[in-house]
């Protein structure tokens, strides 16, 4: 199985960036679809983007649509989810996901998670 990791969280105000980091271990990255999700204090864990194998097809939660990039380069192992204009609502842990058969909206399909990275905004 593969072993996700993510880094890249932090503290920033309000209409901030940050970019996250997710890589695996071993070189079979390219053989997951990929997925971010995140959870906030007192709430259950909801997705925010999706990849394919090939990078080639998107997927985005409507609330993070013209604001979050998810993008991966396999040669590298690492996906990518670079956050622009952070509002307060984006605070929570985000984690990494690997699913073999297919990306998809719903953390059922993923078998393999991260253990997350804090984000946190400031108003």
């Amino acid at each position: 199985q593969v072993q996700p990791v993510e880094s890249g969280g932090g503290l920033v105000q309000t209409g901030g960036s940050l970019r996250l980091s997710c890589t695996t271990s071993g070189r079979a990255f390219n053989d997951y679809h990929m997925g971010w999700f995140r959870q906030a204090p007192g709430k259950e864990r909801e997705f925010v983007a999706a990849i394919n194998r090939a990078g080639t097809v998107t997927q985005y939660v409507d609330s993070v649509k013209g604001r979050f990039t998810i993008s991966r380069d396999n040669a590298k192992n690492t996906m990518y989810l670079q956050m622009n204009s952070l509002k307060p609502e984006d605070t929570a842990v985000y984690y990494c996901a690997a699913a073999r058969t297919y990306y998809s909206s719903s953390a059922r399909m993923y078998g393999f998670w991260g253990q997350g990275t804090q984000v946190t905004v400031s108003s």
